[in-house]
């Protein structure tokens, strides 16, 4: 193969970018986003589960760390896999290996004897779990026309991000009455369901061109186009009036313009992971030993994370509109301003207003990680930019939660949200300063303007 691959008129990407939405796109939506709800899931029913460990006896503050740690490890060896695997075998395979390994693993925890094991079943979750996230949002990018592509990758971020919403109404009601096991086995046997459902879905017909498998991407293309309802009237591919060359070696990572690119992605997915990891899912320990009971924790939790589908549904409206860098900018401000009330609240009620608040604002914020990251990269090295960007979130996500537990422990929850405020003023004027725009350019464009 060689060692470029040319952008060129009427491409694959230009055909892909004249269609209007049909249910062909619905279809591959629900089958990435079922997915992509039980990785979300199996990451968030962490929160109710560590304390429901600590109640029991069975964890301290310091084992949940290791456990939350671990995770967050395994995820950054899975995102880096998925990114090799993805660019080189193809997306498919790569969420399927992805799905099995955290399907599988959360199957067996169910019968962990002890905390030490249950760690290392969630190392191997982790594993599953990084990798999806990586390809679940890269994947459907390339599926999606540039003009809707902000507006339906939200819409995959409400799909994920229910699942925090849902894995905290699931431990109210499991968790004090079953214990904290039904949680992992419902995440095994719905992942079986949705492996088996996936085996249906096409490969990316951009990364098919990239491998010069022409003639297989114009067959998934003809079948979206396929699609179309009788009578609609198709524009021409737009032409490009680039003729750029995309790179393909990992080297051109390391180049000026796409090495800033890649800068921001990893603090996109830093401060993501911060945010919904490193934050949110310690709230109910923080409840818990802040004198709260069990089952209050645990439903002033299900209340905040409501705002967890509300952020990507407000992205949706703003991405194709406003653009990528202003949501991303005054969604990142909104939320260290909310985060100065939350800190400071002591009245239950507050607590949940403010809490509720912060959450639509960081998941608002999660749409530069969940569009505008994979938008950056070209389509030859596009999973291994985005898995070297998810990476390095989760790396640091795993080694932040021992500074949350030292920060919580030296100055409670204010010493905790000052991190996160810190992080989130840091994030607006970085990408607001030397970030791009993307909304409304198609995939090749964006590449080609780096590749001049």
């Amino acid at each position: 193969m060689n060692d470029a691959s040319v952008v060129s008129s009427g491409s694959i990407g230009a055909r892909l970018d004249r269609l209007p939405m049909t249910g062909w796109h619905r279809r591959i939506l629900i089958l990435i986003g079922t997915g992509m709800f039980l990785d979300a899931f199996d990451i968030n029913l962490g929160a109710g589960v560590l304390g429901a460990l600590v109640r029991d006896g069975w964890s301290t503050l310091s084992l949940n760390a290791t456990f939350v740690g671990v995770t967050f490890i395994g995820m950054t060896i899975g995102a880096a896999g998925a990114g090799l695997i993805g660019d080189r075998y193809g997306r498919r395979l790569s969420y399927q290996i992805n799905l099995a390994i955290f399907g599988g693993a959360s199957l067996l925890a169910v019968f962990a004897p002890n905390m030490t094991c249950l760690i290392v079943l969630r190392f191997f979750m982790g594993i599953g779990l990084g990798a999806e996230i990586v390809v679940g949002y890269a994947t459907l990018t390339e599926f999606i026309p540039a003009g809707r592509r902000g507006y339906w990758i939200c819409m995959l971020a409400v799909i994920t991000n229910a699942s925090l919403f849902v894995a905290s109404a699931l431990s109210l009601w499991l968790i004090p009455v079953f214990g904290w096991r039904p949680m992992f086995l419902i995440v095994g046997v719905a992942a079986i369901v949705v492996w088996n459902a996936r085996k249906a879905m096409p490969e990316s017909p951009r990364w098919l061109e990239a491998k010069g498998r022409k003639r297989e991407a114009e067959i998934v293309v003809e079948q979206a186009e396929a699609s179309v309802l009788p009578g609609t009237i198709l524009a021409p591919p737009a032409l490009d009036p680039i003729g750029a060359t995309v790179n393909e070696s990992w080297r051109v990572l390391l180049t000026g313009p796409i090495m800033l690119r890649l800068l921001i992605g990893m603090l996109l997915n830093i401060t993501v992971g911060f945010s919904l990891y490193g934050f949110i899912n310690w709230l109910p320990t923080f409840m818990l030993h802040s004198g709260q009971s069990l089952v209050s924790s645990l439903f002033l939790t299900m209340i905040v994370s409501a705002g967890a589908p509300l952020g990507p549904f407000i992205g949706m409206f703003l991405a194709d509109r406003i653009g990528r860098k202003p949501s991303i900018v005054l969604s990142s401000l909104a939320a260290a301003a909310l985060g100065c009330g939350f800190a400071f609240t002591k009245d239950p009620t507050a607590f949940a207003i403010f809490g509720f608040l912060l959450v639509t604002a960081l998941y608002v914020m999660g749409l530069g990680f969940t569009v505008y990251t994979p938008e950056l990269f070209a389509t030859p090295y596009r999973m291994r930019a985005a898995a070297i960007c998810g990476a390095t979130g989760r790396l640091a996500t795993a080694c932040v939660q021992y500074a949350v537990v030292a920060a919580f422990v030296a100055g409670g929850v204010p010493a905790v949200v000052g991190m996160l405020i810190c992080l989130l003023v840091v994030q607006a004027i970085v990408v607001g300063v030397f970030g791009v725009e993307t909304k409304g350019r198609s995939l090749e464009e964006i590449a080609a303007r780096t590749a001049r």
